[in-house]
């Protein structure tokens, strides 16, 4: 079993949302994904998306890109993104995912040799865009969120298996650690992926890096040239079968 991630899809089949409007090498790019995700990905596999699925307001004008992710091989996790204004109640989400594709939300996804949290995180101090009037709460709101996914996760794990994590938002900024990556360390996650940075501009060397025990990668759809990255790589049977 091999696990991947590949984050910011930006799918939009129910609407017209080109986006090569932010740069040519987004043209036709749900078609690079499909075509390496295919070369890449085994049926029994694992890819995180950690967010940022869909353009679509609605959910059921998400279905078309959902259901296109939930036919390319292997299972598939994911949490929210900032622009998934599409994911309602977690409820109808699951209700409305494809087999084979799992919501995390305030709970953790035991695959039989990793266990998966996540959270979609927030802007947090050292982020360009970051308001101290407006983003603290946000902050602890979505900290409380990922604790509690930490804690489902280390209920499965016993200790006996590593955990892995996605977030939408950077847990670390400028080679310089965040509450969001005190709190991971804390809980002795062992890899986390995230999204959300998009252009050269936003690409230092040190998004990609090692901090207290946890290792973070990168994930965004441009950033890993529309092919799933691969995170680890897993060699007997599972602990369960999902």
């Amino acid at each position: 079993m091999k696990l991947w991630a590949l984050g910011d899809p930006h799918l939009s089949f129910s609407q017209d949302k080109p986006m090569d409007v932010f740069g040519p090498h987004w043209k036709n790019h749900h078609r690079k994904l499909r075509e390496s995700w295919t070369e890449l990905v085994g049926d029994r596999d694992w890819v995180l998306v950690p967010g940022d699925v869909s353009w679509a307001m609605r959910l059921d004008e998400a279905l078309p890109d959902l259901r296109w992710i939930g036919r390319l091989p292997g299972r598939k996790a994911m949490v929210k993104g900032n622009h998934d204004y599409w994911w309602s109640s977690l409820a109808k989400v699951r209700n409305a995912l494809p087999k084979g594709m799992h919501a995390i939300q305030n709970d953790a996804l035991d695959t039989g040799w990793w266990v998966l949290a996540g959270a979609r995180g927030w802007l947090c101090p050292g982020s360009e865009e970051y308001d101290p009037e407006r983003d603290p709460k946000y902050v602890e709101r979505e900290l409380g969120r990922l604790e509690l996914s930490l804690r489902a996760a280390v209920a499965i794990s016993g200790g006996e298996r590593p955990v892995a994590t996605m977030m939408h938002y950077p847990p670390v900024i400028g080679g310089e650690g965040t509450p969001f990556s005190e709190l991971l360390a804390s809980y002795g996650v062992r890899l986390c992926a995230y999204g959300h940075l998009h252009s050269s501009e936003n690409w230092s060397p040190d998004v990609d890096m090692e901090l207290n025990g946890v290792t973070y990668r990168l994930v965004s759809a441009d950033y890993v040239g529309f092919r799933p990255r691969l995170l680890a790589s897993t060699t007997g049977s599972p602990k369960s079968s999902p």
